[in-house]
């Protein structure tokens, strides 16, 4: 038998490649399928079937393209408002097969309607399940976000968690494959680790110690953000992106080249580390270091401008690109050659950001003019535990909250560690504010370092 997991760092995704006697399915692909064809490649098996657990918003799905790659039919969930012209629709109960491995759908909607779950067996070793493919309903620790229909809120939560009690009859044993883990914008809470079993999960998931209501309610109660990008990406999942037959060829630029670039309407982004950005950071560019991109990207990018990359280091140049394809961003035109370096030796702008520890931040709080303290994490981070005078706008909601910030006298940007922080300052600083600061460490030194906080639950 064969099972691999293919992950996407960064978007915390994992899809799979499973077959037996020389055929495979894939199960929930990324857009850059080369990966797949290779993998199969090495295996000596051919792709005849592409599964889509569920609709996707936060990548762009690579189905349509390996199906056309492979002539492998792919089959999806049925949703009635959600008609995918490239897929057939799956039914309850229906099998596939190759050799040993047998494949077979549950339908498990909640997360989206069209959700659905895939039951392996290896009929070698006996007929029940030896694992589950749960897609976005069950992750390690977590079970899927279920706020897609805001009109019909309490109905679909109710329907995911009939869909986990579903799931749960599988047997303890069964080990669970999941489309995400930690980090992922998908649910959160996850554990970092890629593989569970259900009967882990019965056990120690909080959401599945709650009887249906208060499972409800536990799902009504929560707060996810919904990125703008990813209506985008739901509507180029169902229609088909465009075809990648490769990745872009990225050229390296000059300086003055990409200036010109700049000035035509071109967006430079900026993928250094945090530390390096802070200490020299170019006001007009986009600023997300590269390992935060998947998450942060989407959030700040225009997909109708060309994007031009300054990177720390020309080796990450693959994966970075590979991140913005799976985001659907495919015109990357250039990356600055000798990055930085060459940036600032040709006398172009830079200035630093300032910084500050949590001290600091403690006695500037409680001077006669305090700065306005943004905290810029997740809405469940803020309700948690916050400094009382915090005023919250999550980081990709910056933008939304500039005109209101221009009067301030000072603005700190203040996070979990000081990493979204730095990407919150930056996008103020490119937005014409200009005393922006950062303050490093945040909420986990200002709690080490004892200071009180609002609203923190009870240990």
């Amino acid at each position: 038998m064969l099972l691999n997991t293919i992950s996407s760092k960064g978007l915390a995704h994992h899809s799979y490649l499973v077959g037996d006697q020389a055929e495979c399915a894939v199960i929930d692909p990324s857009r850059d399928v080369d990966r797949y064809l290779d993998a199969a490649a090495a295996a000596g098996c051919r792709i005849s079937l592409v599964f889509e657990t569920h609709r996707n918003e936060d990548y762009i799905s690579g189905a349509q393209d390996l199906a056309r790659r492979t002539g492998a039919v792919v089959w999806r969930g049925e949703s009635p408002a959600y008609n995918v012209p490239y897929a057939r629709v799956i039914s309850e109960g229906q099998a596939f097969g190759f050799g040993d491995v047998r494949l077979t759908t549950l339908r498990t909607p909640g997360h989206t309607d069209d959700s659905i779950s895939i039951v392996l067996r290896h009929l070698a070793t006996g007929d029940d399940p030896i694992g589950v493919f749960t897609g976005d309903a069950l992750f390690v620790g977590d079970v899927g976000r279920a706020d897609f229909y805001p009109d019909r809120a309490r109905e679909v939560a109710g329907l995911l968690h009939d869909s986990l009690q579903k799931l749960l009859t599988l047997g303890d044993s069964a080990i669970v494959y999941p489309a995400h883990g930690a980090g992922s914008v998908c649910g959160s809470g996850m554990a970092r680790r890629e593989l569970t079993t259900i009967g882990y999960e019965r056990a120690n998931n909080p959401k599945l110690q709650l009887d249906r209501d208060a499972f409800i309610q536990a799902k009504l109660g929560e707060h996810h953000e919904m990125p703008p990008y990813f209506r985008r990406m739901e509507q180029a999942n169902a229609h088909g992106p465009s075809p990648l037959e490769r990745l872009p060829d990225v050229q390296a630029t000059t300086v003055n080249a990409a200036s010109e670039a700049l000035e035509r309407g071109a967006q430079l982004l900026d993928l250094r580390n945090d530390q390096a950005i802070a200490g020299a950071s170019i006001r007009e560019a986009i600023a997300v270091p590269s390992d935060m991109l998947a998450s942060f990207g989407g959030w700040f990018l225009r997909d109708d401008r060309p994007i031009v990359l300054l990177l720390d280091r020309s080796s990450d140049l693959q994966e970075v690109v590979r991140t913005l394809v799976r985001l659907g961003y495919d015109d990357v035109s250039a990356s600055v050659a000798g990055g930085f370096e060459a940036w600032s030796t040709a006398a172009r702008p830079v200035q630093p950001i300032d910084g500050l520890d949590v001290h600091e931040l403690k006695r500037r709080l409680a001077s006669r003019e305090p700065p306005v303290l943004l905290d810029v994490r997740a809405p469940d981070e803020f309700e948690s535990g916050h400094i009382e005078s915090a005023r919250h706008v999550y980081v990709g909601r910056v933008a939304e909250a500039v005109d209101s910030l221009r009067t301030a006298r000072q603005i700190v940007t203040f996070c979990g560690t000081g990493r979204r922080a730095l990407i919150a300052a930056a996008a103020l600083r490119r937005l014409g504010l200009d005393d922006v600061a950062v303050c490093w460490g945040s909420m986990k030194a200002w709690k080490a370092a004892g200071y009180p906080v609002t609203g923190a639950k009870p240990q």
